[in-house]
């Protein structure tokens, strides 16, 4: 809750006062914020504060032309996952249950994230994007 939620919460708190109209956040939230896997109640439950958390500042930073939007990513390869992300076991099955057939790459994501901060989607706020391996979870 420290890290995923009062961090971005204190940050954000920073940064508006800073921000000019037309400027942005792009929160990470997760597939999990929908759809939390069974043993992952903890992160889950985090990730669906900043789903909410998104949605909510998207609405209290409209009338001052800042845009709130997220991205939820499946699964995807960062060094959490080999540093104990995955159950024992499961790490050579992460992201095969997609129908791509495999976890993401970092990389993969990126495009996303630049999209959502170009001027170009300035009437996107308050939404939450899937890269999820074609799972269709958000």
């Amino acid at each position: 809750m420290k890290t995923n939620v009062y961090a971005m919460f204190h940050i954000s708190k920073a940064a508006i006062p800073l921000m000019k109209p037309g400027a942005c956040f792009i929160n990470t939230a997760s597939v999990n914020s929908v759809s939390p896997g069974e043993e992952l109640l903890d992160y889950a439950t985090t990730k669906g504060a900043i789903l909410i958390f998104t949605k909510g500042l998207a609405k209290q930073l409209a009338a001052k032309g800042i845009r709130v939007n997220a991205v939820a990513p499946g699964p995807v390869w960062t060094p959490l996952q080999v540093a104990g992300g995955q159950l024992p076991g499961k790490l050579k099955e992460f992201g095969q249950d997609t129908p791509l057939g495999r976890a993401g790459q970092p990389a993969e994501l990126a495009s996303l994230y630049v999209t959502l901060a170009e001027s170009g989607t300035s009437f996107t706020s308050g939404s939450v994007f899937g890269a999820n391996g074609g799972t269709g979870i958000i």
